[in-house]
């Protein structure tokens, strides 16, 4: 009875070891299935992506709006009739630093 059982054990085992470790085994459907996931989220980001531009190059097909802008923002181009006027940023404020101050030795010196 003893070796019956562990008859039934191994064949079980070697059962068992195509299911979860084999070349179609449970791990490699789950490592598969992740990567999948991954590669739709990336997909879903390019498709956003992707949808801005198709609307940015639309707008630059069909109106002179958008020709402007860039030329304005991105080449710093005006037009014939503009006058164009740069204002400097301040500089934020630092307080006054106070002056070192002189030891008593060398003020007796420099008072001579």
């Amino acid at each position: 009875m003893r070796w019956l059982t562990i008859g039934l054990i191994a064949l079980i085992t070697l059962l068992q070891y195509p299911l979860w470790l084999g070349k179609g085994g449970w791990l490699k459907v789950w490592d598969v299935d992740r990567q999948l996931q991954q590669q739709k989220d990336a997909n879903r980001k390019l498709e956003v992506r992707n949808g801005g531009l198709d609307a940015e190059v639309r707008d630059l097909k069909q109106g002179y709006d958008a020709i402007e802008e860039r030329a304005r923002f991105e080449l710093g181009m005006i037009k014939g009739d503009e006058v164009f006027v740069q204002l400097p940023e301040k500089a934020p404020e630092r307080p006054a630093e106070p002056a070192p101050e002189v030891p008593p030795a060398k003020k007796a010196r420099a008072s001579r």
